[in-house]
């Protein structure tokens, strides 16, 4: 039988890129996109484009030459726009140093993993969870070690006595997604001390994504690291304009860490993509310092569209699910439906109703669906209606 083409080259690949998994949710987007009358709840963004406001600013930028290189750590305009952002929502002085500009979220927690564990470790982190994460982490050689929150009538919770169950000598990090993708779960603040006392305890680093701190419906902002910690605690930040700002294509974010650790992370910007481009950093100092009536506004919609979607599934009887207190996205099950990948499938090709399989989400999540919310109220309903129709004839 004749080699498959190609099939040396893969084989020359490392072991841990070949393994690296297919995305659950892009598979299904992939089944369907661009379908005529399509309600994309799939992936994690909203509907709305980015406020003129930002894109003036970032069109200012271009048109006045900002096109050449720029500062590794970020230009000295939007690390001050960080340290005033940070000083209005969390009540006390920042310091522009401890901010550093990164090419997304995702390169934000790939430079915290680069610079706290490697090939052979471990870091744990709490599973339902955003698949990016692990998956990064296996790559670069380490082991990413799930501990499953508690899925329960009021939601999901963590049990700290499990989390400290995982941790092994390999272990150089935890790493909390607070509020969660996709669970919603939401930590309070004796949860973020347990977590902290049990990081200081092991001499521990946390990676701490609190990307959706802003999207809690029930307070100004979720509980915070900030809120506990102290100044020489082994804490990374990692974060994105993606979601408060509707910058998603754009891919900024950025690193808070302790001053002394900047040139490392300088450094290790530098050898990754040598900085993000001025003009978009333009517009980010301007989300920062015009946007927070854009960030309430959009969290006021979000948790509209949360009340009107739970209220549709749950009158069908056949839906499990708790109304998430953060984050902008549904996490619930269907009664009879073990199969979430496969009946994704089946959902968008019958309904045009575009949700995300709970198989790509790791341990515990597999019965799930995940289903943004962050959207237009009447599509919210339109797609709740179909679903539930879909429900009434299965």
């Amino acid at each position: 039988m004749s080699e498959a083409p190609g099939a040396r080259l893969l084989a020359a690949l490392r072991a841990e890129a070949r393994a690296a998994p297919e995305s659950g949710i892009v598979a299904v987007v992939n089944h369907a996109r661009g379908r005529d009358g399509l309600i994309p709840l799939w992936v994690g963004e909203g509907d709305s484009p980015t406020p003129a406001f930002i894109v003036r600013a970032a069109s200012r930028a271009l048109e006045a030459g900002e096109t050449f290189y720029t500062w590794q750590r970020g230009v000295p305009e939007l690390r001050r726009a960080l340290a005033d952002y940070h000083a209005r929502h969390f009540g006390r002085p920042f310091v522009p140093e401890r901010f550093i500009v990164t090419g997304g979220g995702m390169q934000a927690i790939r430079l915290a993993l680069e610079a706290v564990a490697g090939a052979g470790d471990e870091i744990v982190y709490l599973s339902p969870a955003w698949p990016n994460f692990p998956a990064a982490f296996a790559i670069a050689g380490g082991r990413p070690v799930a501990v499953g929150l508690e899925r329960g009538a009021a939601g999901w919770r963590l049990d700290p006595d499990r989390l400290a169950a995982a941790i092994t000598p390999r272990t150089r990090a935890l790493f909390v997604n607070t509020p969660s993708n996709p669970t919603g779960w939401t930590a309070d603040r004796a949860t973020l001390a347990a977590i902290l006392t049990l990081a200081r305890r092991h001499g521990l680093w946390i990676i701490a994504d609190e990307i959706y701190s802003r999207f809690v419906y029930d307070a100004p902002r979720a509980a915070s690291f900030h809120d506990i910690a102290d100044d020489d605690d082994r804490i990374l930040h990692v974060n994105s304009f993606s979601k408060n700002w509707a910058m998603t294509g754009w891919r900024v974010g950025w690193l808070e860490v302790h001053p002394a650790l900047q040139q490392v992370f300088e450094n290790l910007v530098q050898y990754a993509t040598s900085g993000v481009a001025a003009f978009m950093q333009r517009g980010a100092v301007a989300a920062l310092d015009e946007g927070d009536g854009f960030v309430d506004a959009q969290v006021a919609r979000a948790g509209e569209g949360r009340d009107r979607v739970c209220a549709i599934l749950q009158a069908t009887g056949r839906v499990r699910l708790a109304p998430p207190a953060g984050a902008f996205y549904l996490f619930f099950s269907i009664d009879g439906v073990a199969d979430t990948r496969a009946a994704a499938l089946r959902i968008v090709d019958e309904t045009g109703v575009g949700l995300a399989p709970g198989t790509a989400f790791g341990p515990g999540g597999e019965a799930c669906f995940r289903l943004c919310f962050n959207r237009r109220i009447d599509q919210l309903e339109a797609a709740a209606h179909r679903l539930a129709a879909w429900l009434g004839d299965g």
